[in-house]
């Protein structure tokens, strides 16, 4: 029996069923449910870029960016409420798959892709990443009686090897039969962010579902078909995701040198750039079905329940930046 790490396995996986399925079949992100997220995010970086100083040019960076929803939608708002930005923005997209970057050229002719962080050039920048850390492989460590053991797959089964303690700092004691999750991609994108922010100004709002603390209980799961799976099933079945502990990549930011504001939920990000207000006033100049589509849109999006209090927002910025907007009291 060959076991894989799970990290390995989950790498595998979501590489076979991005390049065989279209993943928005399965699920629906924020941008994709209002214009009105994209629109509130073009405008908070925006407003990010007159705190920093108005660099000119300044680097529009997505990581992550779909079918490219969301940044259309921001460079329409900004094009209108701040077309100096508009015209100091330059937009650099981080996406790996060919199929997804085919729909975001349909969208962003201006934009020029990138494989990874490593690609973009050098200078002030603003990075927006929307689930986009979720989905980058994770590993899975059990505390048991004698130590700790790494999760492996091995023919759709857990499989358990002997392993040193994960690095976690100022993690609590673990009791027996805790799970503890640990995602060294996103943790490495996130420093090496924070070292750019480091030695440039700029800033970068990473938006994911997940919490600030590591939970009692692993968080990999998986969808197919728009349905819960089973996540060991054979690779390229299901698209794998996992939850993103932020207190932990804000632990990983600061060592890289940039400062952190959040993480708050994203109702209260929404909310403080005026998601309510933006919401009425389109419903209000639109047909009856659209208007009810945009308010239950909003609902979704800000709902404790649903994503509102599922997804969390955290601001990575230059040393000795200023609060930034949808941060104030978080």
């Amino acid at each position: 029996m060959i076991a894989e790490r799970l990290d390995q396995f989950m790498a595998r996986a979501n590489a076979i069923y991005y390049a065989s399925h279209d993943p928005f079949a399965d699920f629906t992100t924020a941008p994709e449910v209002s214009q009105v997220f994209g629109e509130l995010i073009g405008l908070w970086a925006a407003l990010v870029w007159i705190l920093l100083g108005r660099p000119d040019p300044v680097l529009l960076v997505e990581a992550g960016p779909g079918r490219g929803t969301l940044m259309a939608d921001a460079l329409r708002a900004v094009s209108r409420a701040q077309p100096d930005f508009a015209a100091a923005a330059q937009v650099h997209l981080i996406e790996t798959s060919a199929r997804l970057r085919a729909a975001q050229a349909m969208r962003l002719k201006q934009a020029t892709w990138h494989r990874s962080l490593a690609e973009v050039p050098k200078g002030p920048m603003i990075l927006v990443a929307n689930e986009f850390l979720d989905a980058l492989p994770i590993r899975q460590f059990v505390r048991r009686r004698d130590g700790w053991m790494e999760r492996y797959v091995a023919e759709g089964a857990w499989a358990e090897e002997p392993v040193e303690p994960p690095a976690l700092p100022g993690a609590p004691p673990f009791a027996e039969g805790q799970i503890v999750e640990v995602n060294e991609p996103a943790r490495a994108f996130v420093g090496a962010v924070a070292g750019r922010l480091h030695r440039h100004r700029g800033a970068a709002l990473f938006i994911d579902y997940g919490s600030r603390e590591i939970g009692p209980a692993g968080s990999l799961q998986a969808i197919s078909g728009g349905e819960k799976a089973n996540p060991l099933a054979p690779a390229g079945t299901a698209d794998l995701t996992a939850h993103v502990h932020f207190n932990a990549l804000a632990h990983t930011a600061k060592a890289g040198g940039a400062s952190v504001q959040g993480p708050v939920t994203q109702r209260h990000l929404l909310v403080e750039l005026g998601v309510r207000e933006r919401t009425e006033r389109l419903a209000n100049a639109a047909n009856a079905a659209q208007a009810e589509a945009l308010r239950s849109g909003l609902a979704r999006l800000i709902a404790p329940d649903q994503m509102g209090g599922l997804f969390k927002a955290i601001a990575l910025t230059s040393p000795d930046c200023p609060a930034l907007p949808g941060f104030s009291d978080g």
